[in-house]
């Protein structure tokens, strides 16, 4: 049993600290993340996003606040590509939720990765290790006038 022991400790030793490691947390430009072509085909353009305090069009009715969290795989991809995946994956949620809501929108969409709410019009919140990039955001899902 004590060989066992040993052997495990031994190779906990050995892995990489960077398989170990803790999740960063950094800010990714929304812009950009909207600009990547894999993600302007997963969002379409049926459901208008409203990020922080964004003004919009008139609210004719407000169908309630919704979250999403997702996360991607990272391993073997950049951050940002990942995080940027997640991000449209969080965002499809929202708006998958939108057509069956009857919205038109989301607005007011903030981060809250891990709870800790922020909001922005310009970035989102992702945190990213060795292995998987997550992505957590709320907002509104509504019906805008013209």
């Amino acid at each position: 049993m004590n060989k066992l022991l040993a052997f495990i400790f031994i190779g906990l030793l050995l892995v990489p600290s960077t398989v170990l490691a803790k999740d960063v947390l950094n800010d990714y430009s929304i812009q950009e993340a909207l600009n990547v072509e894999k993600v302007k085909n997963v969002l379409g353009t049926d459901i208008k996003f409203y990020f922080g305090n964004q003004g919009h069009g008139k609210i004719l009715k407000n169908h309630g606040e919704y979250r999403a969290n997702k996360k991607t795989n990272a391993f073997l991809k950049s951050k940002e590509g990942a995080c940027q995946w997640a991000f449209a994956s969080a965002l499809k949620t929202l708006k998958d939720r939108a057509l069956r809501e009857g919205g038109n929108a989301v607005v007011n969409i903030r981060s809250n990765y891990k709870n800790k709410e922020t909001s922005s019009t310009e970035t989102f919140q992702c945190g990213a290790g060795t292995a998987l990039a997550g992505v957590a955001l709320i907002g509104n899902v509504v019906t805008l006038g013209n």
